[in-house]
């Protein structure tokens, strides 16, 4: 009988350790070095920083509700920090990313670990820089399929193919940044790219142009991500339709678009069926800018090629897509009105319907070198407005962001506050045409997407336009050019949490604000406690 315990025992401590073990290898673990590496492109040699000596930078595969170990090493020669667009990190804002809001930056020569949760998201989102204007070659896709056993709610494709949209500077990074942070706009950039490639229509660029070998009767799912600074962008394919799916990490009623219009920080996700005749053909962007084109805008046009695989004559030049004109808003914004929740058992959706917190938010560019969010241009902090709201840190922020916009410009580091569990509206205003449309992101949340306008909000008759039947799920959306969006949700996601237009002159310039949600009663409605590693300012 002794005996039999003993191994009873044995037996036990030998499952317990095998049980901890197994969750320990459940949490999938990356490193990211942060390291400037030599890139050629339009005829041009300079260093850039990358993530793994990679431009663009790895793409990561998880499972929806997965939790992984990201460690990044800044061997770089400037403070960086990693965000990771989309994902809402619940109770856990200690990872999110943007320095100075959640975290101080991860200075040269030092790490930080960082916890990257994912919950409900499903499908697209992305990782990138938050720190000056790194991101401008440190980004990369992230890849969300369904939970372990569950299926697309679409037939498989054949293959995947993430395609980020970006943009290139002979000149350094850092000159463009300093250029910006003294009040200029940035000089043009010198082409757009797709997958870090500018394309066959740029100079010493045609060797390297991104090519996809497709097969016919096959389909294909194309994750697109805009990862531009400063553009949004229209992107075709040549003589093929897509099937539009997904945005944001969140499914739509399928439809089919013979173009996409994609604000910079947007994914998008599509289904593109091999239909055509063989033969090669473009894919293209190139910029939306709305009515008055921002100074120093870049017009080029980047391209990547669809192959057909067989044995055929291919035409001598790839077939080029149509694509809108760069000022055409009714284009671009018909595109997103075109959005809707897929909403079904396996996918519900929760919109507000008793709005408890109604807030207007007027995005402007005061002038050259000026903007603000209610006429506050917010100015960054000299430690992480998180660590000073958790530690209770007096003199870092103030929590008198006004509802609607003020008679007179003020500059100030100066957030909103909101209560847990209430139930949020903002209105979202463009009243500049400087400006152009500005596509607005929000740390922590995705928000539904309830209604959209061109014209100055009318308090009166806008809001019987609201769509609260299958409202698309987004964590960021473009608000038109002199006209309006409006979001809801539910502040159910504890913590300080950033909020800025994704222009990122605009967002240097000041176009950003942050929401401090309080903790709820119960443990689980709690802020979690900050790791021990965190950087330092």
């Amino acid at each position: 009988m002794l005996s039999i315990m003993k191994v009873s025992a044995f037996q036990v401590l030998c499952f317990l350790l095998f049980v901890s073990l197994s969750h320990c290898e459940a949490l999938a673990h990356y490193k990211f070095v942060v390291e400037e590496t030599s890139y050629t492109r339009l005829c041009s040699t300079k260093n850039i920083l990358t993530v793994n000596g990679r431009f663009p930078g790895p793409t990561l595969h998880v499972h929806r509700g997965e939790t992984i170990i990201v460690d990044v090493y800044n061997q770089g020669d400037y403070n960086i920090t990693i965000h990771w667009h989309g994902v809402a990190q619940p109770r856990y804002p200690w990872s999110d990313g943007p320095e100075y809001i959640t975290q101080c930056p991860v200075q040269p020569g030092k790490w930080f670990r960082q916890k990257v949760i994912f919950s409900t998201e499903e499908g697209t989102l992305w990782w990138h820089a938050h720190s000056e204007w790194s991101r401008a070659t440190i980004y990369g896709a992230i890849v969300i399929y369904p939970q372990k056993g569950d299926n697309y709610p679409f037939p498989k494709p054949a293959a995947e193919f993430p395609i980020m949209l970006g943009e290139w500077w002979k000149e350094s990074i850092a000159e463009e940044y300093n250029i910006v942070k003294s009040g200029s706009d940035p000089n043009t950039s010198d082409a757009f790219t797709i997958n870090g490639q500018p394309g066959d229509l740029y100079n010493c660029s045609k060797s390297g142009t991104y090519t996809i070998t497709i097969q016919k009767g096959l389909t294909y799912l194309l994750r697109l991500i805009n990862a531009a600074m400063q553009d949004a962008l229209f992107f075709s394919i040549a003589d093929h339709n897509v099937t539009v799916l997904g945005s944001d990490a969140s499914y739509l009623k399928p439809f089919s678009s013979s173009y996409i219009a994609i604000a910079p920080g947007q994914t998008i996700d599509v289904l593109l069926e091999a239909n055509q005749s063989l033969n090669h053909y473009y894919m293209a962007a190139r910029v939306y800018t709305g009515t008055i084109p921002a100074p120093n805008t870049d017009f080029t046009t980047t391209t990547a090629i669809i192959k057909y695989s067989g044995n055929y004559t291919a035409s001598l030049s790839p077939v080029f897509p149509s694509l809108p004109a760069y000022n055409d808003t009714a284009s671009f914004f018909n595109f997103s009105k075109s959005f809707r929740s897929l909403v079904d058992k396996d996918h519900p959706i929760d919109v507000p319907k008793n709005i408890s917190t109604k807030l207007d938010y007027l995005f402007l560019v005061n002038n050259v070198g000026l903007s603000s969010v209610n006429n506050v241009s917010f100015v960054n902090p000299s430690i992480d407005i998180l660590e000073a709201y958790y530690h209770g840190i007096n003199g870092v922020y103030e929590t008198s962001f006004p509802n609607t916009a003020l008679h007179t410009l003020i500059k100030a580091t100066v957030v909103k506050v909101l209560d847990y569990n209430s139930t949020v509206e903002i209105v979202l205003q463009s009243d500049d045409s400087r400006g152009g449309s500005h596509p607005i992101h929000i740390h922590g949340y995705s928000f539904y997407v309830v209604g959209m306008g061109t014209t100055t909000f009318n308090n009166e008759t806008d809001p019987s336009t609201y769509n609260l039947v299958d409202p698309p799920f987004q964590n960021t959306v473009s608000v038109p050019v002199q006209g309006w969006t409006t979001i809801r949700f539910k502040a159910n996601n504890p913590g300080v949490w950033f909020m800025h237009c994704h222009f990122d002159r605009h967002a240097v310039w000041g176009m950003d604000t942050a929401f401090i949600v309080k903790n709820g009663k119960s443990t689980e409605e709690k802020l979690l406690a900050p790791p021990s590693d965190m950087p330092p300012c």
